[in-house]
């Protein structure tokens, strides 16, 4: 099994940009071994509130989220579920 504590802190110290008042990740790779596709990339849910979300559509707060993880697509993440909180 991968050990993505680095990655799972790489991955805050991204998303800080943000500066989310709430912040969860949780690494779901092991329920998702043998996907033959991820080729040992993560599988991750991210939960995040920020105040850059206000007044932006989803699309616009996944964007966001996206450029702040940018390069990690998709050779360590392969996978990233968001939910977004009280936007």
């Amino acid at each position: 099994m991968i050990n993505n504590d680095n990655l799972i802190q790489l991955m805050e110290e991204r998303l800080a940009s943000l500066k989310p008042s709430q912040l969860t990740i949780r690494d779901d790779t092991r329920l998702h071994e043998g996907h033959h596709e991820s080729l040992g990339a993560g599988h991750f849910k991210l939960t995040i509130d920020s105040e850059q979300f206000k007044g932006k559509d989803i699309l616009s707060c996944h964007r966001l989220i996206y450029n702040a993880l940018g390069d990690l697509f998709p050779n360590r993440i392969h996978a990233l579920r968001i939910s977004l909180l009280n936007r």
